[in-house]
């Protein structure tokens, strides 16, 4: 009997310990966890589809190589936030050429309106795909009514905690792709050889990638996020004047990587799904999310089909509103307005007019008849142009010791940074000269 008893306790104790490690694991992640779920969003869907459709397994190595580069450029600006108490903006803005920040911030605030009308788009047709009689315009209408209230009217830790668990959607992606029974010898294949043909089209595609996943809006929310989270947890406005401890910048790099990973494992199975399924029955031209949960249907079933449809509402519900607040966080703070989530509307009235206003242009682009996926390329491509310069004040500001104090960038770091910025130059040049 008491033998019985302590075998009893010992697997209790047993129990407690991976439950106690994936419970504090869970309470680690916070703004990288949500920033890199929302690059997910479905204009990332729809791009992903495409690339696997059109290409097979071809361009599959893209999830693996765009790894690293956005989460050491994510680390980047989360430390920049957590170092200074200000937000991406807000520290350019104090630091460089103010001329330059306007210019970035329009092109940015014009990018991010083009996202969400097209992700606002995807998520209508998506709900038509689940009940057919839904009605487009209420839908669309309906989604922008929801994000506003969510994020104007409930608390910021409620709303943040929301965020997060809406980030486990994107898990809906892993299990449509492991329904579609991969061949796993010719996805390694492609992953570790990798390949690339540099025809117009497949320029232009590889931009639209890397401006979906390296993207300016994630800079600016990452960095905004990071503060918003200090201040929740009671600390000074005025961050630049306290040197955070070490536990809360390991506890930040976990949480950065870990939502970076998501979201490249969720870009992987995406585009391998589109080519073990599309590309093998030669359908290669998707032209938006909900027409790749079509074309699943009759290749994979009535299951990978509703987790695709379910997953580009839920995904279109986290980042939407990271869109959005992305603009209204860069414009502010460009300006020297009062923002954050953090405040109420009375107390921040610019911060979320610009929300609004940025909300009700992507409303408006669903109803002028812009083709989704030419806003989609378009909006790639401003990010192409973009991301290089506001990569640049990053790099600049998070080696700059007197701004970062002991938490500067480390060489290697700085090394990253630049190729970065390299590449994502190079991408957004490229694509111009094939458009043109």
């Amino acid at each position: 009997m008491a033998q019985n008893i302590i075998i009893n306790e010992i697997e209790k104790v047993e129990a407690v310990g991976p439950i106690k490690k994936t419970r504090d694991y869970w309470h680690t992640l916070g703004p990288g966890l949500t920033t890199g779920a929302s690059d997910d969003d479905p204009s990332g869907i729809a791009t992903y589809s495409q690339t696997g459709a059109q290409y097979g397994f071809q361009l599959l190595w893209l999830s693996v190589f765009t790894f690293p580069l956005m989460s050491i450029v994510q680390e980047m600006c989360a430390r920049i936030g957590i170092v200074t108490g200000r937000g991406l903006a807000g520290n350019i803005r104090q630091h460089f050429s103010k001329r330059l920040l306007y210019i970035a911030t329009l092109l940015l605030f014009g990018a991010n309106a083009f996202n969400i009308g097209a992700d606002l788009g995807a998520m209508a047709k998506a709900v038509q795909l689940l009940q057919p009689a839904a009605n487009y315009v209420l839908l669309v209408i309906g989604f922008v009514a929801l994000s506003l209230l969510l994020q104007i009217f409930l608390p910021y830790a409620r709303y943040a905690r929301y965020l997060k668990w809406l980030a486990l959607v994107l898990l809906a992606y892993v299990a449509s792709a492991l329904l579609a029974n991969l061949n796993w010898s010719e996805v390694s294949k492609s992953v570790l050889s990798p390949s690339i043909s540099l025809t117009k089209d497949q320029i232009l595609l590889i931009c639209a990638i890397l401006g979906t996943t390296i993207s300016p809006y994630l800079f600016f929310w990452q960095t905004s996020q990071e503060v918003e989270e200090r201040a929740l947890a009671g600390r000074t406005d005025v961050m630049r004047k306290h040197t955070p401890d070490p536990k809360s910048i390991n506890k930040m790099r976990v949480d950065v990587w870990s939502g970076m990973l998501l979201s490249n494992i969720v870009m992987f199975f995406i585009i391998a799904a589109g080519g073990a399924l599309l590309f093998s029955q030669g359908i290669t031209n998707i032209d938006s999310a909900a027409q790749a949960a079509e074309a699943l249907r009759p290749v994979a079933g009535d299951a990978t089909y509703y987790l695709f449809a379910i997953g580009i509402v839920g995904t279109g519900l986290l980042a939407v509103p990271v869109l959005a607040g992305s603009s209204s966080y860069a414009v502010s703070e460009s300006f020297g307005w009062k923002e954050g989530l953090a405040r109420s509307f009375k107390q921040a009235h610019a911060f979320y007019g610009v929300l609004i206003f940025s909300m009700l242009i992507g409303l408006a682009i669903n109803f002028l008849g812009i083709d989704p996926i030419k806003a989609l390329i378009y909006s790639a491509i401003t990010n192409g142009i973009v991301a290089p310069l506001v990569l640049t004040f990053i790099v600049l500001l998070s080696s700059n010791r007197r701004i970062m104090g002991p938490w500067v960038n480390k060489r290697t770091t700085t090394i990253a940074g630049w190729c970065v910025t390299g590449i994502m130059a190079l991408a957004g040049g490229a694509a111009i000269l094939a458009m043109f």
